[in-house]
């Protein structure tokens, strides 16, 4: 599985991250070529898995019950021996005489629930993250070969996923709503890997056998039972969301380079134009894939509303190690074919009220902010919208000439920059505050793009000046998750 991220080097989400984080890769990178073929193929004869039981629903391939690896079942705990006790005869007058101690207060039931099994785990290897996801992908390709053509060559950037995104499972293994989302998105996410229901089970296998060796302390046949279980689930929800998602739409999109343009030395902006139909909205973002680095996926937003022509538009930076953002702004040229993932992400308006947008883009963070700003001309309604624009520099301001047009022509729009200039100050560590200086926002639905630090402050100070968290939009998850853990 992958966990969904919006950290770059830079910081920005619509950067690559291939200097930290990424929601871009989950457990398997690309698929080989014969699996991409097989997938076409299918498309082309009606949907391979797109056929309907009795009731309507979609028969996803069933998922093969684990046979947990190593599993470390058999292990027990045994409890340090209590202190000796001193015989009475050994006593002296003062010891004898002593009072009795009070009782101690007993101590809190432990939570022995699937959920709490889960999460103990969790806690138990968390210290050692590395170690445990080194030694899950040690069996995973020992055991199965065959599946390390579905990785990416290089591993560095690969490492730290499996861990997010069972912190990010288990966090929320007691909200099925949420679980199930997440799950689906996955599920959805990795068929432009060439992920297929007979890999879960060796996935399964060698994810029980890390955690056992790691966790000897939590770890028990109900522990294990508990995480045969959840895995499962999570499999057959993953598995289910890929037929449903198969019967609508293709595992990825061939799309043609057709405009690139340099706002800065290390900034473009990137057109594309794909090989059928892509459906989105605006607010959400992509994961790319370029022809230098097959099978290395990074997330990028949309810089615009759905367009008559079909074009696709995304900002990127290129930040140091980035392999793809690197590729995108110096070397990626018209005529150049890139491939895209399915769309996501929530950070988009709703239509239903009337509630003003208060919008706060970091970097190039501002794509998705505009893509709002066209969505709401679109829609026609007159709606307050504010656009605070951070920068580390006057001359990273890259697109306020586009946005100041905008704002000229829509006199419901306001658009402010905010420059980062201070010592010691990162991108976004004033925008947060800037938003204070103006105001009332009680009545505005609230949207953050940009490095997660930003994003973080930038809820922080948004709850504070009395916005409901449930109108704070953003898809930095994962991080945030993080930092409360």
């Amino acid at each position: 599985m992958d966990a969904p991220t919006t950290t770059s080097a830079d910081g920005d989400r619509s950067g690559d991250s291939s200097g930290g984080g990424s929601r871009s890769a989950g457990w398997f990178g690309a698929s080989p070529q014969h699996h991409r073929d097989g997938q076409r193929d299918g498309r082309q004869d009606g949907r391979q898995d797109g056929h309907r039981d009795a009731e309507g629903r979609i028969p996803g391939r069933a998922f093969t019950q684990i046979r947990p690896v190593g599993s470390g079942a058999g292990r027990s705990r045994t409890a340090p021996d209590s202190p000796a006790q001193v015989p009475a005869q050994w006593q002296g007058p003062a010891q004898a005489a002593a009072p009795a101690p009070a009782p101690a207060a007993p101590p809190a039931p432990e939570d022995t629930s699937d959920v709490g099994l889960l999460r103990r785990t969790m806690a138990e290897i968390e210290p050692i993250a590395d170690k445990v996801t080194s030694h899950f992908y040690s069996l995973l390709f020992l055991r199965h070969p065959d599946l390390r053509a579905l990785f990416p060559a290089a591993m560095d950037t690969q490492r730290d996923r499996l861990f997010k995104a069972l912190l990010t499972a288990a966090t929320h293994a007691d909200d099925t709503a949420t679980l199930a989302a997440y799950l689906s998105h996955l599920g959805r996410g990795h068929r432009k890997y060439g992920t297929l229901p007979e890999h879960y089970p060796a996935v399964g296998e060698c994810l029980i056998g890390a955690l056992s060796r790691y966790a000897p302390r939590s770890w028990g046949p109900r522990t294990e039972s508990a995480w045969v279980a959840a895995y499962t689930t999570i499999s057959q929800i993953m598995i289910d969301a890929a037929a449903e998602d198969a019967l609508r739409a293709p595992a990825s999109w061939r799309a043609e380079v057709v405009a690139h343009d340099m706002r800065t030395p290390d900034v473009a902006v990137v057109t594309v134009r794909p090989d059928q139909p892509y459906p989105f909205l605006a607010g959400q973002y992509t994961a790319l894939e370029t022809p230098w680095w097959p099978r290395i996926w990074r997330h990028y937003s949309f810089a615009g509303a759905p367009r008559s022509d079909g074009l696709l538009s995304f900002h990127v930076k290129a930040v140091p190690a980035g392999w793809v953002s690197n590729a995108l702004v110096h070397r990626a040229r018209p005529g150049h074919v890139i491939r895209l993932g399915p769309p996501a992400g929530s950070m988009t308006v709703d239509h239903s009220t009337d509630n003003g947008l208060l919008c706060l883009g970091g970097g190039t963070g501002i794509a998705p902010i505009k893509a709002l700003v066209e969505d709401v001309a679109q829609h026609g309604r007159h709606r307050s919208v504010q656009v605070f624009y951070g920068a580390r520099r006057d001359h990273d301001l890259y697109d306020i000439e586009t946005m100041l047009r905008m704002q000229q022509s829509h006199p419901w729009l306001s658009v402010r920059p905010v420059i980062d200039d201070g010592p010691g100050g990162g991108l976004g560590a004033r925008l947060p505050e800037a938003v204070y200086e103006y105001g009332p926002w009680h009545t505005f639905d609230a949207y953050l793009s940009g490095p997660p630090g930003m994003i973080r402050r930038g809820v922080d100070t948004l709850v504070d000046i009395g916005i409901p968290a449930h109108r704070i939009r953003h898809d930095s998850i994962e991080e945030l998750v993080g930092a409360r853990n």
